[in-house]
């Protein structure tokens, strides 16, 4: 039987321009012939044969359609056999048929494909749905329903929508199946999901079968199930499933559009199998209410009746598509008449020549319009029972829509819809096309779902494995700093702050995880614990715990859990004490600081002199007294109140601004003063990671640390001058012995054991700030749901505490003695009180400004222009100014009376003058009066 199958495989797929004999019919003849492929004995075949044979006599009743030409559609069982379906198609091949409705079945579509391309005779199936049929090898195969691509990715984005990682496949070995998940696995790998484990069973499997093969399943990891399959075996495997326990909390049972055939089109299911699929999910083809569609399944009872079919027979969406491909196929045989097409058929002369015996290889004939009727079949665009019917470019028809239906009780409800269009929603899709496509995880939405178990929390989607199997957990087996990670010595076991917290996080998981600790390393030297990362990627452990840090190479291998404990790199270099001396007050200031400070005293008792000076009897005086006394008044306010009063306004708002500048520099340089004198300074000639990167002086890092590959391809340190160090006693005496006696420098390393190892090291100190920001954390493979319990299992312990006492246990012993010792005392920098200085200065400059204006205008009052011009030389009216300037206000004043007493004299002599007629007289006596003023002055 294989042999013949292959035979015929071989000979009809190679194709080649056929010769022959030709039988040509008449252009639009009266009777057209097509095929039709069905299993009759499957629910699918009885009610798509059914509606099959509507949509003939429905087109045969309007002459319109096809413009009188009546179409005889001849239906052949195939009995879901391959072999029959290879003799049924040959027996079409016979008849002069146009084009094959069918077949029902994926496999068989595979193999009469072959045919359908030799003899160029189009083959529409609506239920072989395998992804692989669309492909470039079979050009006459039309599929006028969803391919299970898009069902797949709809059940992938299911799996991504509730944050699942992995499912498990359930699916017959057949073509059907393995492409149907090779689909499923294509989609989850787009969304960083994968199929963790593939079920896969016979076609022909029994219920020993289903039970092997979900005992198996059983003991996976995974509780996502995806079940690809057919009607009547897949309540099997859920019957069986049911029977193992499997249909209960914390499972989930995805089936494909198999399941909601059986419900809209079988007979009622019993008690039994209703309860074997509660908490399912399953997919329907989604085909919008319409006038034609609603006409048509009101008359669906009549048609099964008049079919002759016994018991209940509901009505399905591949009886939709079943009607509407018989109406796709009269539309494009009505273009192709249009268009001048000829029913003709010619024979090949090559299966002439391979004719022998009784195989009858030259009754078939090639349709030599075939090529006209499959380009007018992918052009119909046209509205049926299932709505908008049309196809895209590669085949497909456009926008596929699926149901989320969830199996519930005695009946099941609808959940949600997906489309390629908009994903997942809760609204009909159509109602979105006239909307901008809105794929972002926001946006997707569905129903609140039972699951199985009559829960509506949202499994889990994975548990421990129950296959007897424990996890094998990598640990640093460590040399030194054994306080985190270190083993017991004579024993397998561990002990340490990172073992502690492992364990606690992992009593808290709300189900068991058995795991082994294996130790990594040989205990004399610390190893690479970027080396033991790769060992999971490469399947040697299941995961790692202890001090491993979290860095971003390590991230690009496995999955890291909450980090448990911050420690970054810092620097750990030599220290010694500074002693005070006799210049120690200078200390608080640079000499920047008090070279300003000292200047602005000058500055404010000169402001404050010159302000004062007009006013007030305490700033004037000899020139000696004077410079004493703004010397004076300017350093006395550090001290005490001024003996010296200020009575002028703007004297007064300098004096105000400088007493507040005063008190926050005799703050500061009090505070730094004690600090000074009180606390222990350390000193360094490293500050921190900038000074030791710009030094040429070696480095000391811990064996098998990150660190050496962050200051070689981060910092760009030669390799020459890392000194790698395993045992803090080597810490220690490399510190101590320096860079003059092979020693180093500075040590650079995690913080987490520079502050064990400096609890009892005080002569060392870490220098400066951490410079990079990293954490530990467990280590798990990529996308291992165990990571996220993991870390949510640490955040609970660093909320309610746990987690501190833990590292309070075994991380806080003995504290370095000295206590108070700190590195040197920054000094205080001119930039600390800039703004000060500059407020200051600022309050200064603008009291003169308006000081100096309002003295102008007032000597420009006090002496008139005629007597400034008078003056011979510019030397003489600047000095003129400065004896105004220098003059005490209340002298000016009094003069100025007594000039305005003068005026008002004149007035009166020149009255007199004028009535006397005496102009000369009036002349000698003012001038007698000016020259009487001048002598007074």
């Amino acid at each position: 039987m294989r042999l013949f199958w292959t035979l015929i495989l071989i000979v009809l797929y190679n194709g080649y321009s056929s010769e022959g004999v030709n039988s040509t019919l008449s252009a639009r003849p009266k009777v057209v012939n097509i095929g039709c492929m069905l299993s009759f004995n499957t629910l699918v075949g009885k009610i798509t044969k059914i509606a099959a044979e509507a949509a003939v006599e429905d087109i045969n009743s309007n002459p319109d359609v096809l413009g009188g030409t009546k179409l005889n559609m001849i239906t052949l069982d195939s009995n879901a056999s391959g072999f029959l379906g290879i003799v049924e198609a040959i027996h079409f091949m016979e008849t002069d048929t146009m084009a094959i409705v069918g077949p029902q079945s994926s496999v068989i579509a595979h193999v009469v494909s072959n045919i359908a391309n030799e003899l160029q005779v189009p083959l529409l199936s609506f239920a072989a749905t395998d992804p692989s049929l669309s492909s470039l090898q079979y050009p006459f195969f039309v599929r006028t329903s969803p391919s299970d691509k898009f069902q797949m990715e709809a059940i992938a984005e299911m799996v991504e929508y509730y944050e699942w990682r992995e499912v498990i496949a359930i699916y017959i070995d057949d073509d059907f199946g393995r492409n149907g998940i090779a689909a499923l696995a294509d989609q989850l790998a787009k969304r960083r999901c994968s199929i963790s484990y593939k079920a896969a069973m016979k076609p022909g499997a029994t219920l020993d079968d289903a039970r092997d093969v979900l005992v198996q399943v059983a003991l996976r990891e995974s509780r996502i199930m995806v079940v690809h399959t057919y009607p009547t075996k897949g309540l099997e495997i859920f019957s069986m499933a049911r029977y193992l326990g499997m249909i209960d909390k914390g499972y989930v049972w995805i089936a494909t559009n198999w399941l909601s055939t059986i419900l809209d089109a079988g007979s009622p299911l019993s008690s039994d199998e209703k309860e074997n699929l509660e908490g399912a999910i399953t997919l329907r083809i989604h085909t919008p209410g319409s006038e034609l569609k609603q006409r048509f399944v009101s008359q669906w009872s009549n048609l099964t009746r008049k079919a002759g079919v016994t018991g209940s027979s509901g009505m399905s969406t591949y009886a939709l598509y079943a009607y509407d491909t018989v109406w796709l196929l009269a539309r494009a045989i009505n273009e192709f008449f249009n268009q001048g097409g000829n029913v003709s058929f010619s024979k090949d002369p090559r299966l002439t020549e391979l004719n022998s015996g009784s195989m009858n290889l030259d009754s078939m004939s090639i349709f030599n319009g075939g090529k006209l009727l499959r380009d007018n079949i992918f052009k119909v665009n046209m509205t049926g029972v299932t709505g908008p019917f049309s196809f895209t470019s590669n085949k497909e028809l456009f926008r596929p829509t699926f149901e989320v239906i969830n199996v519930v009780g005695t009946g099941f409800r609808k959940v949600g819809y997906w489309s390629e269009y908009s994903g997942l929603s809760i609204v009909p899709p159509e109602t979105l096309y006239s909307k901008p496509a809105n794929r972002s995880s926001s946006n997707q939405q569905l129903h609140s779902i039972i699951w199985p178990g009559q829960i509506t929390e949202k499994p889990r989607g994975w548990v421990f494995p129950n296959n007897g199997r424990q996890l094998k957990i990598g640990v640093p087996n460590r040399a030194s700093f054994r306080e985190f990670v270190g083993k017991v010595p004579g024993a397998d076991s561990f002990r340490g702050y990172c073992i502690e917290v492992f364990t606690t996080a992992i009593d808290l998981l709300p189900y068991a995880v058995p795991y082994k600790l294996v130790a990594f390393g040989d205990g004399h030297n610390n190893p690479d614990d970027t080396e033991l990362i790769r060992l999971i990627t490469a399947g040697v452990y299941d995961a790692a715990i202890g001090d491993i840090a979290i860095t971003t190479n390590r991230t690009k291998m496995v999955d890291f859990t909450q980090p448990y404990i911050e420690s970054g790199l810092v620097v750990v270099a030599p220290v010694k004490e500074q002693n005070s001396n006799a210049w120690a007050f200078l200390s608080p200031f640079t000499p920047r600081m008090w070279c300003v400070t000292g200047v602005f005293f000058l500055i404010v008792g000169s402001v404050i002199w010159i302000l004062e000076h007009r006013l007030n009897d305490d700033f004037r005086g000899p020139p000696s007294k004077q410079i004493v006394t703004v010397l004076w008044f300017s350093f006395s306010t550090l001290f005490t109140a001024q003996r010296e009063n200020t009575v002028s306004t703007f004297g007064r708002i300098v004096l105000l601004i400088w007493l507040f500048v005063v008190l926050i520099i005799n703050s500061s340089y009090t505070a730094s003063l004690t600090s000074i004198l009180t606390v222990q300074k350390l000193s360094s000639p490293i500050t921190g990671i900038e000074s030791l990167v710009n030094t040429k002086e070696p480095i000391g890092y811990q064996l098998g640390s990150f660190a050496r590959n962050y200051l070689i391809q981060e910092l760009r340190i030669d390799e020459s001058r890392l000194v790698p160090l395993n045992l803090p006693e080597d810490y220690a005496k490399a510190l101590k012995d320096g860079p003059s006696r092979g020693g180093v420098a500075a040590v650079v390393d995690e913080r987490a054991y520079m502050e064990l190892f400096l609890s009892t090291r005080c002569q060392f100190s870490i220098l400066g700030q951490e410079f990079t920001k990293n954490g530990w954390g467990f280590a798990f493979p990529r996308d291992s749901p165990l990571a996220v319990d993991m870390s949510t299992a640490i955040l609970k312990l660093s909320e309610n505490g746990e987690l501190q006492r833990i590292h309070d246990k075994w991380l806080s012993g003995i504290a370095c003695t000295s206590q108070n010792t700190k590195l040197e005392v920054d000094r205080l920098q001119l930039k600390s009180f800039s703004g000060l200085f500059f407020l200051c200065g600022l309050a200064c400059f603008l009291a003169l400004l308006i000081y100096f204006v309002m003295l102008a205008c007032q000597y420009c009052q006090y002496y008139p222009n005629s007597e400034v011009a008078s003056e011979s030389s510019r030397s003489g009216r600047l000095q003129t100014f400065l004896s105004f300037a220098d003059e005490k206000e209340e002298s000016v004043r009094s003069r100025s009376k007594q000039r305005q007493l003068e005026v008002t004299s004149v007035r009166s002599i020149d009255q007199d003058a004028s009535v006397n007629g005496s102009r000369n007289d009036r002349s000698e006596i003012y001038s007698n009066r000016v020259v009487s003023f001048g002598e007074s002055v």
